[in-house]
């Protein structure tokens, strides 16, 4: 008798049955859609994101050489006429909208368009509440108390660094 003969035959192993699974993965079947809608539900309880302040891009050359213009020019303070005064911050305001809409046709705007279109560029200046910009360099001695004179120059400083 040879060594082969006396090996016993192969046994091959059931295969294994993927269904039905063993009890425990019944209750984890049923445990992980309820954690996951659990977790869906409280997702507001969790910290989110710190807000991120806006960070004023740095200003164009055009813009600071116009922000500079606006300091230099002479406020009408005392009661001192402010028709020139307005006259030239029209002037910036028209040389501005003129080098950054050039086909705009900007330049051929007065009264209420002038300011609506002034508008439109950055509402939060809010020119149209300044009607004194456009008429006041018509008016004979018009004058301004310090307060407006210090608004309208705030208005037209911001239309200035956030006109789009």
């Amino acid at each position: 008798m040879n060594g082969l003969e006396q090996l016993q035959p192969l046994i091959f192993p059931p295969p294994v049955d993927f269904w039905p699974p063993a009890p425990g993965w019944w209750l984890l079947l049923l445990l992980l859609p309820a954690i996951g809608f659990g977790l869906w539900k409280l997702r507001h309880l969790w910290p989110g994101k710190p807000p991120v302040a806006p960070v004023e891009q740095p200003l164009d050359p055009v813009r600071v050489a116009a922000l500079a213009e606006l300091a230099r020019m002479p406020k009408p303070y005392d009661g001192a006429p402010a028709g020139a005064w307005l006259q030239q911050l029209n002037g910036l305001l028209k040389r501005l909208c003129r080098n950054h809409y050039p086909y705009s046709q900007s330049h051929t705007l007065n009264g209420r368009k002038w300011l609506a279109f002034l508008d439109n560029r950055c509402p939060a200046a809010g020119l149209t509440r300044w009607m004194v910009l456009v008429e006041g360099a018509y008016k004979p001695e018009c004058k301004l108390d310090d307060k407006a004179i210090a608004g309208l120059t705030q208005a037209v400083d911001t239309w200035i660094r956030k006109h789009v």
